[in-house]
């Protein structure tokens, strides 16, 4: 791949190696990660895909896993990766509290994870 490319993953999550995909990520040869499989289910609290990093601080993107779901929830995501790449290709990074499911390491959603 060229150095600063996207590496979006939609397939399977363990074609990739997490920490590969986090070195790189860090190093700037990928710009960033976007997928919505994680190579261990459920992606334990230290996965390395839930807190890596590139030079501007916004290294992945990590969405819910659609197959299977309702044509009205996809919708729903749809429109939900749909803002988050607005706001983070006009580096606005203004995220709606509704789409993010992990931020900063941690479940950002009482959707997932334990209840508060």
């Amino acid at each position: 791949m060229k150095d600063g490319a996207y590496l979006v993953n939609t397939a399977r999550g363990a074609i990739c190696v997490a920490e590969d995909v986090a070195e790189a990520v860090k190093s700037g040869k990928l710009a960033g990660y976007g997928g919505d499989v994680w190579d261990k289910q459920p992606a334990p609290k230290d996965h390395p895909w839930r807190t890596m990093d590139n030079k501007d601080h916004v290294g992945n993107a990590m969405t819910v896993h659609i197959s299977g779901t309702s044509l009205d929830a996809q919708k729903r995501y749809a429109q939900g990766v749909k803002n988050i790449l607005n706001s983070y290709f006009s580096k606005k990074f203004d995220y709606r509290p509704q789409d993010i499911i992990v931020q900063n390491g941690s479940y950002a959603t009482r959707a997932y994870g334990q209840k508060k």
